[in-house]
């Protein structure tokens, strides 16, 4: 008798830990599951909102090297990013480059889809993007993301202002 009352006990405790484990499996995020995403950020020694980008990035899931580069316009060349989609600074990312303030959601959709470029970019600094100020009376329109590699310009992305 008591045997039967120990497997019992031991059936229903094994039922509790089962459904523990998979109410935690469904409530961990994954970005707590997942190890984060090495970067290194390449900027201008003297310019404050790329660091202010690599804490966004490190909120998001990367874990982001920051390397002051007095020769950042021959760095950004020799990744072949077009003086046309120039940006503030050059983070590289799983073989990938990745041009100026662009949100970690796009940087995401990037390293899932894997295509066949050698990375994106966003021309200039646009305000309101991570990283960047919003200007007090400035709208913003919806920001293209072009990929870097082809030799025509071809939209990414579109970020529609405040997505991220």
């Amino acid at each position: 008798m008591p045997d039967l009352a120990i497997k019992k006990e031991k059936k229903m405790l094994t039922g509790i830990l089962r459904k523990a484990l998979c109410a935690l499996t469904v409530l961990t995020p994954v970005s707590a599951i997942a190890a984060p995403i090495q970067a290194t950020l390449y900027k201008n020694p003297a310019c404050d909102c790329c660091e202010t980008y690599a804490k966004y990035l490190d909120k998001n899931g990367f874990t982001v090297k920051v390397v002051p580069s007095p020769n950042l316009d021959a760095l950004t060349q020799e990744a072949g990013v077009p003086t046309s989609l120039v940006g503030c600074h050059l983070t590289k990312i799983d073989g990938y480059v990745i041009e100026g303030h662009i949100p970690a959601s796009i940087v995401q959709k990037l390293l899932t889809e894997h295509p066949p470029i050698k990375g994106i970019a966003i021309a200039g600094m646009p305000a309101g993007l991570p990283g960047m100020p919003s200007m007090a009376g400035m709208s913003s329109g919806p920001i293209n993301v072009y990929e870097v590699g082809p030799a025509m310009p071809v939209i990414f992305a579109t970020i529609q202002p405040g997505e991220f």
